[in-house]
């Protein structure tokens, strides 16, 4: 078993109020973390070797969706930024 370190060291929210950045983190770490422990993600991660900058397509959430669901969503566009 490999160990992958992701080190995300800015995330540009845009529209997200200053007062939701922990609650957006906090779905965003969850969110990542389940979809890292996916079968074979790991093996896709190290195939990447060390991506300076992950460009992903943009996100967008419901004007219902909690702050823990908009970084859920952004944890998805990462996913599919890496070849979910």
């Amino acid at each position: 078993m490999r160990r992958v370190i992701v080190t995300i060291d800015r995330l540009t929210l845009k529209g997200v109020r200053y007062e939701d950045r922990h609650a957006v983190a906090q779905g965003l770490q969850e969110q990542l973390a389940a979809l890292f422990a996916e079968p074979g993600m790991a093996e896709r991660l190290v195939s990447l070797g060390d991506v300076p900058r992950l460009r992903v397509d943009s996100i967008s959430s419901t004007g219902e969706a909690t702050p823990r669901q908009v970084g859920s969503d952004a944890a998805d566009g990462i996913a599919k930024g890496v070849g979910r």
